[in-house]
């Protein structure tokens, strides 16, 4: 990127959020023969066709389809950002540890949604839920955003993490006037208030994740809590920069774009710019753009590599979604720990270089399908 990324100042009053600073690139379809096309979440229609079902007909079936394509939102964010964190050399780094927070963010995110989906008397069905790389981003939301898998770049923080993050306001409606994430999120939360449904605690789940705590949700007031956070935190913001939801962290459009411009906001006469203290983009292994079909042909280390990968991924879903299925929190346990275990051949493959390229090979995220 030109150097003037790093000290571009984005002015932006102080009730209006930053808007990227170039649009996103159109969206590919995914391309994994077993995946749904066009960012579709198997069983479910699109979030446009769930919003244009009449507020007065959307009862505890709607909800319950509507969570299920919360649930493949949240899971689609965290490979790429995880991809990211895993390519940066200096996990003390500012930008490691911004980046691994908002990962944090995005696995309560999940839980938080997985947990209203089974208070409504539904099951996560997770492992249906992943998605293929690159492709859109599930349910038909944010149009035009291609989601991809890479090391950290400037290029990548903008239109991959930045992009799926924006505010809200400054992409109300996107390409081909699909929905925004926020709407989707208003609209599940007008949902429950309408149909009022019975929420039950059984098979819910608690844990610690991150700095958050995730924990059942029996009441309305606690849906509109959970549905704030998520907002708040994430991609459907409507606040300004200075709004923070209770962790004095902004939203994380806006981190991402302290990395992306190389300094902090800060209000200057009313505005926001990204003029404040420098966040220096950190030295990162230069996993190269995982191709559409994941990597070609590549040596036997490398696909052993992948596999092992792929294998203990596919584990993860399953875990994650047998926890839920059972309400047991041992088992959700389980999956976090496996997960953990996904660094190691993320590394060995991140620090293995493609034949004939300056990039290297990392994690393609394609978990094996029967």
């Amino acid at each position: 990127m030109a150097s003037a990324a790093l000290t571009a100042a984005v002015p932006v009053s102080a009730a209006t959020p930053v808007s990227a600073a170039a649009p996103v690139r159109a969206a590919a379809a995914p391309v994994r023969a077993a995946a749904p096309p066009d960012g579709a979440v198997p069983g479910c229609r699109s979030v446009a066709r769930l919003l244009a079902v009449p507020e007065g007909s959307r009862g505890v079936d709607w909800l319950r389809e509507a969570l299920q394509v919360a649930v493949a939102l949240e899971l689609a964010t965290i490979p790429p950002y995880l991809c990211g964190w895993w390519s940066v050399g200096d996990r003390t780094s500012q930008v490691a540890r911004l980046i691994r927070r908002i990962v944090g963010d995005e696995m309560y995110h999940m839980g938080v949604v997985c947990n209203l989906l089974v208070a409504v008397g539904g099951r996560p069905r997770i492992t249906d839920a992943a998605p293929a790389y690159p492709g859109p981003l599930p349910g038909g939301v944010r149009d035009g955003v291609n989601v991809y898998l890479s090391g950290l770049t400037r290029p990548f923080v903008h239109d991959v993490m930045m992009a799926i993050e924006a505010p809200e306001e400054p992409l109300a409606r996107g390409m081909n006037n699909s929905p925004s994430i926020g709407r989707f999120y208003d609209d599940l939360l007008g949902a429950f208030r309408s149909a009022a449904p019975e929420l039950s605690a059984r098979g819910q789940l608690s844990e610690h994740i991150g700095s958050d705590v995730l924990e059942p949700v029996t009441d309305l007031d606690g849906v509109e809590r959970a549905i704030e956070i998520i907002k708040e935190q994430g991609e459907g913001t409507t606040s300004s920069p200075e709004d923070a939801f209770g962790d004095d962290y902004p939203a994380h459009y806006y981190a991402f774009g302290e990395i992306y411009h190389g300094r902090q906001l800060r209000q200057e006469d009313g505005e926001w710019r990204f003029t404040g203290a420098p966040v220096p983009f950190p030295d990162a292994r230069p996993m190269a753009r995982v191709p559409a079909g994941g990597w070609p042909g590549p040596p036997q280390r490398v696909a052993d590599l992948l596999d092992r990968f792929d294998t203990a991924y596919a584990k993860v879903l399953s875990t994650l979604e047998a926890a839920w299925a059972g309400g047991d929190a041992r088992t959700l346990g389980s999956a976090v720990r496996t997960m953990r275990a996904l660094e190691d051949p993320a590394l060995e493959l991140m620090e293995t270089g493609i034949p004939g390229t300056r990039g290297n090979y990392g994690p393609q995220f394609r978990p094996p399908r029967g």
